[in-house]
């Protein structure tokens, strides 16, 4: 199990680092072209690729931040691994859901 987890956290690592430069970068040209967040709005406003792009990058995030948080507490609390197993799903489903709302909002606002 461990492992299986180590190599799932890794893969989404490696598929983060791409999403996250690729979000700086265009906040870079956003910022730099003076858009407001109206202008943002209305060019991702019913993109499929925008709703793929984040939902990827939501689903990538909220597997790796839930592996995180068990490891952590695995370590550092009293839980067992089976509890604090129990408690990273239910954080990485919060953190999905939280993540799926915001690219339903960006894309479909």
């Amino acid at each position: 199990m461990t492992m299986r987890l180590y190599l799932w956290q890794r893969a989404t690592a490696a598929l983060m680092a791409p999403l996250v430069l690729l979000h700086i970068a265009v906040i870079f040209y956003a910022t730099h072209r003076g858009m407001t967040a109206a202008d943002i709005l209305a060019r991702t406003h019913g993109s499929i690729m925008w709703a793929s792009y984040y939902g990827l990058f939501v689903a990538a995030a909220s597997i790796h931040a839930a592996i995180g948080v068990r490891n952590v507490l695995v370590e550092w609390s009293p839980l067992s691994d089976r509890r604090a197993g129990q408690f990273a799903i239910v954080s990485g489903s919060l953190l999905a859901a939280l993540g799926a709302r915001a690219v339903f909002a960006v894309v479909l606002s």
